[in-house]
């Protein structure tokens, strides 16, 4: 090997060698930054023997980074479902408790019982009164926590696609720098590192796919199939609900005009927190919502009062009454505007013995004409009524024919077997995305240790080409010396 040549080719492993320990400095400094990954300077040899520095790309697993995003986004759609229910659990009361509807439901019926007894005792007539009043308190209650998480769940949605809009227009910009710098033959590493953390953030919000086209490129779609990023962002529009109406579903999120939540979306979204919220605000929370609204209008049933004159008036109200005066009908379920007649209620100058005696709504509805302070006929049939199997609405999702207390009790069971389920699905999807997350860290991930000992060995491949450098340097001053 001539000097010139094994000079050269010092040069360029020296080259070469200082680019790699660049490199690995690097992975050194980005350590521990969120979404950063392995840098690496690839060589190849010349002809003469030299090393070179080609390029500098990163590590990567694109089957990892697809898994990691799915898990991503059904981990994100499960938690969003899951905190909802569990706060429809606690606006229910405990399950196991006496604040559960079912267990009110049963204690109104312990205190008619009481009063059927002893139908010329007031005490008892007041407590049934009272116990009333906790029913409908707590199905008040209930009904406002549904109608709360429903509007949280539409506020939810609203935010998730002003991020998912800001998302995309810096994934914009990190995804022309690419397609740029790809082309122009720049290292893109950390321009590839940002762009994929965007897409995991979008991957949070809602299923994304994505595809690689020339010069890295990538095209975003939904995981309905709505194009979401070509070249430049899709729109993604959402207007919150002004009114979530009793049983309605509220208004869909939107992906370049096309409707990507509820009932007749055209390419519907199947996760992410989006696909959560919708779920948990037009159904989850509106099948409850029917099964307090059924609760409420079984004991509107139970408790009406029959015309007793034989002029075939219509049944009225008695007990139980729509309380629409303080509460909008349109916005709310008859579960909110649940409340206790007036005219049964000492504390608004009423009277409770006329759950014994009937005439609620006037002398014509009046069961005991007689004024017999042992009157007990009415109570017992009401608390038959009570306990009577009727009909209810099957779209609550439960069995639509049972006793009010059944009813209850199978609301409650529902509502626990959903919670569980979600919870089940997000431990389930929490444990695959640390198992993903963890896997394609180590695939692609800056490991500290392994950086420090490849700096060392690269260090040593540095002194050894200064050293023949050196050598050659001394060599080609004893030619010179010769030819002097």
């Amino acid at each position: 090997m001539s000097l010139s040549l094994a000079l050269n080719t010092a040069r360029a492993s020296l080259s070469a060698t200082s680019t790699q320990i660049e490199t690995t400095a690097r992975n050194i400094g980005n350590a521990g930054q969120p979404g950063a990954s392995r840098k690496i300077a690839v060589t190849t040899t010349e002809a003469s023997g030299g090393a070179y520095v080609v390029a500098v790309s990163r590590a990567s697993d694109s089957a990892l980074y697809t898994r990691m995003l799915g898990a991503t986004s059904n981990a994100a759609d499960r938690q969003a479902v899951l905190d909802g229910l569990n706060r429809l659990r606690t606006g229910m009361g405990d399950p196991t408790g006496d604040s559960a509807p079912a267990a009110r439901i049963g204690a109104l019926g312990d205190a008619l019982a009481q009063f059927a007894n002893a139908p010329d005792d007031p005490a008892f007539g007041v407590r049934a009164v009272t116990v009333a009043q906790d029913l409908a308190t707590a199905l008040n209650a209930a009904a406002t926590t549904v109608r709360t998480v429903r509007t949280d769940a539409d506020a939810g949605m609203a935010r998730s696609v002003v991020r998912v809009n800001d998302l995309l227009k810096q994934f914009a910009a990190e995804n022309d720098a690419v397609v740029k710098g790809t082309g122009a033959g720049r290292d893109v590493s950390d321009a590839l590192d940002r762009r994929d953390t965007l897409l995991a953030g979008i991957a949070e919000e809602m299923g994304v796919t994505a595809v690689s086209r020339a010069n890295n490129d990538l095209v975003l779609y939904t995981d309905g199939g709505a194009t979401l990023f070509e070249t430049v962002p899709r729109s993604v529009t959402f207007k919150t609900t002004p009114v979530l109406a009793a049983g309605m579903a509220g208004q869909a999120v939107m992906v370049d005009g096309v409707s990507v939540t509820g009932a007749d979306a055209a390419m519907p979204l199947r996760s992410g927190r989006i696909a959560g919220l919708a779920e948990l605000r037009d159904r989850s929370a509106v099948t409850l919502e029917t099964q307090l609204d059924s609760m409420a209008l079984g004991l509107v049933q139970a408790f009406a009062e029959t015309d007793q004159s034989g002029t075939g008036a219509p049944d009225a109200p008695g007990l139980f009454t729509d309380g629409t005066a303080n509460l909008p009908a349109q916005a709310t379920g008859l579960a909110a505007r649940l409340a206790v007649n007036a005219a049964v209620d000492p504390a608004r100058g009423g009277s409770p013995s006329l759950l014994r005696d009937g005439g609620i709504n006037g002398a014509a509805y009046v069961a005991n004409a007689g004024g017999q302070a042992s009157f007990a006929d009415q109570l017992q049939a009401t608390g038959t009524a009570l306990a009577d199997v009727r009909d209810f609405d099957p779209a609550a999702g439960i069995p639509a024919r049972s006793t009010l207390a059944d009813f209850a009790a199978a609301s409650t069971g529902w509502l626990e077997g959903q919670r569980q389920v979600a919870a089940g699905a997000a431990d389930s999807e929490y444990a695959l995305l640390s198992h993903a997350s963890q896997a394609l860290s180590n695939a692609t991930g800056i490991n500290m240790d392994d950086e420090y000992a490849r700096q060392l060995d690269l260090e040593r491949s540095y002194q050894a080409s200064s050293k023949l450098i050196a050598v050659i340097n001394g060599l080609y001053d004893a030619l010179f010396q010769a030819v002097r």
